[in-house]
């Protein structure tokens, strides 16, 4: 699939509209509009900021400097104003239209929006905000965040003649070097797959000249796969005998010759990723997308944890002599790359009907299976999309089959009568909460099993930006015993930290957008107490034009990841902050 290109990223970000056949406005009167605009603008943040410093009291762990404040203060200023939001699509598109203003508005997206929730325009430009990070004690997950366009970019190729689908494998690619490099930069090499936080996410529909065959695949598994029972509702579970369709080279079903050919190459594409990812000591992610995507990511996933996350019998009997022995030469330490344990993780999410029992068979199946289960668990950020595709679906009385159509008016391939999400906000949170339970209970067994020193048979990041739900993972790993609860004190003042080992720490992390709850990580820093950071920020990273989309996305996202009234609470409490820097500096 080919890359968003410069006039459809901007297509995407400012949403496609018909325009009526009035003339344009005058750049005189649009002077005009664009200077009150501005000022009723400034006018409504300047009360909004008096107003937001008395209502909130500022986070005491906070590190963020006043710039990045300022900046995020007026990003989610904007984001908390709802009729900006649902009007900036059609100010977007006048703006960027406008010759000698375009260029300014993308200047203005630059400062504000790409620096609030983008890394860097590539991997080695973010290299000096992992080091940051770092030394906030914070982790980072890459992800290369260019967003294909399925309807214009099949079989398409960019301007050096190479498919897009295939730059975007060099991307990830380069995105691993660049994070083992600077893992290694900083002496983390030692005791082999112990304490590396900087790792990657792909995204499957990326990486595939058209991401229709995903679709067809997983339509495939869902009318074949064996029935369970106790059943798992759609998008189902997987099976070990998922890919064993990639061995015909034959239509098959709703798979077309060419669907089978692209899907192997896709496969021998994420083995190729996952062994430079294990020789360079790398975890990778696969991240969550739609349902109707889904059923085969979940066996591309699977079948890529059963090859590189495999436990030897080795790994339930290691010592600390054996593990500095891995790294007692140079050669050593190149194999104990290899020993990252999970490397490879899957996402789960919490606002599919089908969870837990998904994540039960999973494990199952790890065990089974014996290798280790790695999990990222998440809320999902797709729940309006899913209930409007099966609604339409269902509407038209369309069988599963019928997004093969040119036509289709939905790519919902739910069999179901219900579609595939919870039926609401508090269903979510509690299926997250039965899942960090059963979750904490695993790595419990799994720390008593293998021992301090021994191979993970599980890792879990939970990724979240609830309190509730961080206070809740901490309560539980306390009560297991996986972490002790201590006073600690900064800037005078103490509160309860919770004390993590470091068999636990390899085993758990939290995760946080970049540029989205910041006051949430930095007060998880504060709390959480290990010898390697627990608590990891997933920072995409591309071209401005490229990540245009995703930041179209962040805007929408904001809702139902923040939850009723986030972008709000953002704004206060980087109002908040940026007053207390205010005083310290009067002070000063």
């Amino acid at each position: 699939m080919s890359v968003i290109t410069r006039s459809g990223a901007l297509r995407l970000f400012v949403r496609a509209r018909a325009f009526s056949s009035a003339p344009p406005p005058r750049p005189r009167r649009l002077g005009r509009v664009l200077v009150l605009s501005s000022a009723l603008s400034t006018s409504v943040l300047c009360y909004a900021f008096y107003t937001d410093v008395s209502n909130i009291q500022p986070a005491p762990f906070d590190t963020r400097t006043l710039s990045d404040l300022v900046r995020a203060y007026v990003v989610y200023g904007m984001c908390s104003i709802a009729p900006l939001v649902d009007a900036a699509p059609t100010i977007l598109d006048i703006l960027f239209g406008t010759s000698g203003v375009n260029k300014i508005v993308e200047s203005f997206v630059r400062a504000t929006f790409f620096r609030q929730f983008v890394g860097a325009d590539t991997a080695n430009g973010a290299l000096p905000l992992l080091a940051s990070l770092r030394t906030e004690n914070k982790g980072a997950l890459f992800a290369y965040a260019v967003e294909v366009d399925e309807k214009e970019a099949v079989g398409q190729t960019d301007i050096n003649r190479q498919p897009a689908h295939k730059r975007t494998i060099e991307e990830i690619i380069g995105s691993i070097n660049a994070s083992a490099d600077f893992e290694d930069g900083r002496g983390t090499l030692q005791n082999g797959h112990i304490g590396r936080r900087t790792w990657v996410a792909v995204k499957l529909t990326a990486m595939l000249p058209n991401a229709q065959s995903l679709i067809n695949l997983s339509a495939h598994l869902t009318n074949t796969r064996a029935p369970l029972e106790p059943p798992v509702l759609f998008p189902g579970t997987p099976s070990p005998s998922d890919l064993s369709i990639l061995r015909s080279s034959t239509s098959t079903g709703a798979l077309t010759e060419s669907d089978i050919h692209d899907l192997k190459e896709l496969y021998n594409d994420l083995v190729k990723i996952c062994t430079h990812a294990e020789e360079r000591g790398v975890r990778v992610f696969i991240d969550a997308e739609h349902s109707w995507y889904q059923p085969a990511i979940d066996a591309f996933g699977h079948a890529l944890m059963e090859r590189f996350n495999k436990l030897s019998s080795n790994d339930f009997r290691r010592t600390w002599w054996d593990i500095s022995s891995w790294t007692s030469s140079q050669s050593a330490k190149g194999s104990a790359h290899g020993r990252v344990r999970p490397l490879v993780y899957v996402t789960y999410q919490a606002y599919l009907r089908r969870m837990p029992a998904h994540l039960e068979h999973s494990l199952a199946l790890a065990r089974a299976g014996g290798y280790a289960l790695g999990v990222k668990l998440v809320r999902g950020a797709y729940h309006q999309h899913e209930v409007t595709a099966h609604q339409l679906a269902r509407s038209a009385d369309s069988p599963v089959g019928s997004y093969l159509s040119k036509h289709s008016r939905s790519l919902s391939i739910s069999p179901d009568p219900e579609h595939p999400v919870q039926p609401s906000k508090n269903a979510t949170d509690q299926c997250y909460y039965d899942c960090v339970t059963l979750l904490i209970d695993a790595i419990s067994r799994d720390v008593h099993r293998s021992g301090q020193f021994g191979a993970p048979g599980i890792g879990v990041f939970f990724g979240t930006h609830s309190w509730t739900s961080c206070k809740f993972i901490l309560e539980e790993l306390v009560k297991k015993g996986l972490g002790a609860v201590e006073r600690v004190g900064i800037d005078e003042v103490r509160e309860d930290a919770v004390r993590i080992p470091l068999e636990v720490g390899e085993r758990i992390a939290f995760g946080q957008l970049y540029g989205m709850s910041d006051a949430l990580t930095n007060h998880l820093v504060g709390r959480i107490q290990c010898e390697r950071p627990c608590v990891i920020k997933y920072v995409p990273f591309g071209s401005l034009v490229q990540v245009m989309p995703y930041l179209s996305r962040r805007a929408v996202e904001n809702k139902s990841v923040l939850g009723a009234g986030g972008a709000t609470r953002e704004r206060k409490e980087a109002a908040a902050l940026i007053w207390k820097k205010m005083k310290e500096l009067v002070g000063a």
